[in-house]
């Protein structure tokens, strides 16, 4: 599938207790939000609903709960030893605060949490996706969309190496290969 560099508007709109649209954020025309279809940058749903659009072109739909972010699911509130944000020995209330989103590790790999609740022993987090159990309404405009350049799509890929073919002979890469034909190779 031929990867697209696609730039839009959008208002993303959430529904109310009464099953009421409300505006939850936008991406305006100063403001674009811009990606490359078929990396996994966007949600399925939703770059197959863009994908095919033309420049100028309009576009309104809606991405159910279970197809975007998930349901919501009180399994993924935990609460967790506040032990376990400590920083030289004291509880990091710079960082850790309620509404604070921080990254947790379960030794594998990283998450974002948020955090819910402080007491005196504990911290609750909810790792839940901030918008899990709902269902997401776009409506926006197509601004630009066309084949995404290779530049464009390693830039992405290898953030490291800055496009790959750019950077990594001067170290940006950490030593690593990021899997590109000339200097990222290491």
């Amino acid at each position: 599938m031929e990867k697209k560099f696609i730039s839009l508007t959008y208002d993303l709109m959430l529904k109310d207790a009464d099953g009421k649209l409300y505006k939850y954020e936008s991406a305006t025309r100063e403001r674009p939000f811009t990606f490359i279809t078929g990396i996994g940058y966007a949600l399925d749903l939703f770059e197959n609903n863009v994908g095919s659009k033309n420049v100028g072109e309009s576009f309104e739909f809606e991405i159910p709960s279970a197809q975007a972010y998930g349901e919501y699911s009180k399994e993924n509130v935990l609460d967790l030893d506040k032990g376990i944000f400590l920083r030289d020995g004291v509880f990091d209330d710079e960082h850790v605060k309620v509404g604070a989103i921080i990254p947790l590790s379960d030794g594998q790999q990283t998450f974002n949490a948020t955090v819910t609740n402080i007491t005196d022993d504990k911290v609750t987090v909810d790792l839940n996706h901030p918008l899990a159990g709902e269902d997401l309404t776009f409506k926006g405009v197509i601004l630009e969309s066309r084949p995404a350049t290779q530049e464009e799509i390693d830039a992405i890929l290898h953030p490291k190496c800055k496009g790959c073919g750019g950077g990594c002979s001067g170290g940006d890469c950490n030593g690593g290969d990021c899997n590109c034909d000339g200097d990222c190779k290491k």
